[in-house]
């Protein structure tokens, strides 16, 4: 007899519909699995049979026929063992004949038949949730997933524990008791969970281009030598940022789903995710991909902060593999068999040594480096890459004296409510282009022709643009952070004083360029 049930899988983090079909016939017992599933999914047999005869529904002798629709893309995982397990029951007729109408299951079945959460079942709600009518009315998953799943109040969940349970509620046609209870993120409490810039002694301009990275979503690399503050700086910054919305926490919960990185049964936690790799990671780790494409580091990194330390010992290429999700907020990963799409809007932090012992320019001296060694170093961050990192900022060592001071230092809280503001701003300025758009991925031609800019700002900006042969990207870089300098001030327009804070965060353009070119342009 054939029976079908409905299920989905997922495509880097987007989820597609997938039917099982399944074909019990008479026959030598045999069990032909087909549609490009992959060791995993073909492993299922094992798992599907001993669930079956451990849960008091043995498989008789039949000749077994699965077919994953559609059977030209390929499927990996585990999540197709619960709803092949229910299509066979269906197909013996142990189940009634309408059992498995407006129903989806997604699940891991356990030798004993216990129901084990898999990965991607956020991606995979979300898509049905998105059909309406058309789609399911509940969908059936293992108790560990069923917190992501009810973050879609418009989707019934049904979290059976065993086989055996489900097989009885579909019976007695009681699955859709639990209902569709949405559940409440846990609110995080920022103080005390993330280090605070009230704790940070010194280094104003750090914080200062920080909040300004933080306000725009613009890339920073602090530059200065061992202890200075550097990495605590960097730990400061998700506490300034602002707090995730409904659709962005869906769009980071979807990549920590795919990953893996929810804890079965636990709320998930709302919050901007910080990811710190190590020097060491691979380019597949920090960009994505595998023989079965995973996200990387920049993915995991999706609407909160990527924080390279010591940026410099990380590879060159890949390094240089940031440029294009930098550029584009996505990463795609080509196979094949076809391409992958990952999001990847990140805040890039990087930290970094001037040279290799770290000592360069520290008015103690103790520097012992050649030049030779040093340009080496600093070659491991190349052009492109630097001019796609809007501020660059040196981080002096902290004199000890200043060390002991117990002067009261301004709160993160504090500077959040002013990132807050200037992300308002931008909001209502970039309505058009998407509710996540901030001034450090607007389009720089769209930002020069649709905002306003004074004149003396716009020659001063010019002139030195020409003065230290900035790109056309470091030119449009430059403004988009002035703009974002305007938008903290609560400025509508971009003036003199805004564009010549925003000259000073370029690499090799100190005070005394920025202020020659002032003077000439005045």
């Amino acid at each position: 007899m054939l029976a079908s049930v409905r299920s989905a899988a997922v495509l880097g983090v987007d989820a597609y519909d997938v039917t099982v079909e399944v074909d019990v016939a008479l026959g030598l017992p045999t069990w032909t699995l087909v549609g490009l599933g992959s060791t995993a999914v073909k492993e299922s047999r094992e798992r599907v049979c001993a669930a079956l005869a451990n849960s008091g529904l043995p498989l008789p002798p039949r000749r077994v026929t699965v077919n994953l629709s559609p059977a030209d893309t390929p499927k990996n995982g585990t999540a197709f063992d619960l709803p092949i397990a229910l299509a066979i029951l269906a197909g013996l007729e142990y189940l009634p004949a309408d059992a498995l109408e407006g129903i989806a299951a997604i699940g891991e079945l356990g030798l004993d038949g216990a129901l084990r959460p898999v990965r991607g079942v956020l991606p995979i709600a979300r898509r049905l949730a998105s059909l309406g009518e058309r789609g399911p009315r509940t969908l059936v998953l293992p108790p560990g997933n069923a917190p992501e799943a009810r973050l879609l109040p418009r989707l019934g969940v049904a979290t059976p524990s065993t086989l055996a349970e489900l097989v009885a509620r579909l019976e007695r046609g009681e699955l859709d008791d639990e209902g569709s209870e949405p559940t409440t993120p846990l609110v995080v409490e920022r103080e005390g969970l993330v280090p605070d810039f009230a704790d940070v002694v010194g280094q104003e301009t750090a914080k200062r281009a920080l909040e300004i990275a933080a306000a725009g979503d613009h890339g920073s690399a602090l530059i200065g030598p061992p202890g200075a503050g550097k990495t605590m700086l960097a730990r400061c910054v998700p506490g300034i940022l602002p707090g995730l919305d409904e659709a962005e926490l869906l769009e980071v919960l979807a990549v920590q789903s795919v990953a893996g990185l929810l804890a079965p049964g636990a709320p998930p936690r709302a919050q901007r995710p910080f990811r710190a790799p190590h020097h060491t990671v691979s380019t597949a780790g920090l960009v994505g991909g595998g023989t079965l494409p995973r996200p990387g580091e920049v993915s995991l990194a999706h609407l909160g902060v990527l924080f390279l330390d010591e940026m410099l010992e990380f590879g060159r290429a890949t390094l240089d593999a940031l440029r294009q999700p930098m550029e584009d907020g996505e990463v795609v990963i080509a196979r094949a068999a076809g391409a992958l799409r990952f999001p990847a809007r990140f805040t890039l932090i990087g930290a970094m040594n001037p040279c290799p012992c770290g000592r360069a320019g520290d008015p103690a001296g103790g520097c012992g480096c050649a030049p030779a060694d040093v340009a080496r170093y600093r070659v491991r961050l190349s052009g492109p890459l630097a001019d796609r990192i809007d501020l660059h900022v040196t981080v002096g060592a902290v004199p000890l004296i200043e060390l002991a001071s117990v002067a009261p230092r301004e709160r993160s809280a504090t500077v959040r409510e002013r990132v807050e503001r200037a992300r308002g701003m931008q909001r209502a300025r970039y309505a058009a282009l998407g509710p996540t758009v901030c001034n450090g991925r607007v389009p720089g031609r769209w930002l020069e022709t649709r905002t306003s800019i004074a004149g003396a700002a716009r020659t001063l900006l010019t002139t030195a643009a020409e003065r230290m042969g900035l790109s056309a990207r470091g030119y449009h870089r430059v403004l988009r952070v002035a703009r974002t300098i305007a938008d903290l001030a609560g400025d509508t327009a971009i003036d003199v004083p805004h564009v010549a804070e925003a000259l000073r965060y370029r690499p090799g353009l100190g005070l005394r360029a920025v202020t020659g070119a002032s003077r000439a342009a005045g």
